[in-house]
């Protein structure tokens, strides 16, 4: 999977000028995201992210990359018992 993360700030045509394309645009300018990253933060279709993703690349504003894969939860390793664990009196 891939991460996206915006180069410069775009000057967006009407067609993206709605309030979850900035949000989106917002997320891009910070960091690297993935793309159901940005579809859960802006709350539109995986189409529309990707027409603004497309868009962003075909006017060279974006970087992308290999997403890391995740890492593993602090909690899932260290925890030494189990939560269901009944404390003897």
């Amino acid at each position: 999977m891939k991460e996206y993360k915006l180069v410069a700030w775009p000057d967006l045509p009407a067609e993206f000028r709605r309030t979850a394309y900035r949000r989106m645009v917002s997320e891009l300018s910070q960091r690297h995201v993935t793309e159901p990253h940005l579809q859960k933060c802006s709350g539109v279709s995986t189409t529309e992210v990707r027409n603004l993703l497309q868009y962003l690349q075909s006017r060279e504003l974006l970087e992308d990359r290999e997403a890391e894969p995740p890492k593993p939860s602090r909690w899932k390793v260290s925890w030494p018992f189990h939560i269901g664990h009944s404390r003897v009196s």
